[in-house]
């Protein structure tokens, strides 16, 4: 399996990336071991920090690229496209 992999998402109108679902895409990523970045538009963070998620200021219709980067990449990539779609 490749080390890095990306994904892009788009959120769904009328969902924002605020306060829980940052968190709980924060608590999915810190599950694991690879660097994971998530960007929206031009502005870039580290999707381990709520703080940097929040940030990103996406809203519903933004598209969000998740970057990873680490021996489980491909699962941190898996799992937080899954959780986006609990957002819909």
């Amino acid at each position: 399996m490749p080390a890095n992999c990306e994904a892009s998402i788009t959120l769904p109108q009328g969902v924002s990336l605020h306060a829980r679902p940052a968190a709980d895409f924060v608590r999915t990523a810190m599950t694991f071991s690879s660097r994971i970045a998530v960007a929206s538009g031009d502005r870039e963070a580290n999707a381990k920090s709520l703080l940097a998620v929040l940030a990103l200021g996406a809203t519903g219709g933004s598209e969000l690229r998740l970057m990873a980067d680490g021996g489980d990449s491909p699962h941190a990539v898996v799992d937080l496209v899954g959780l986006h779609a609990e957002f819909m």
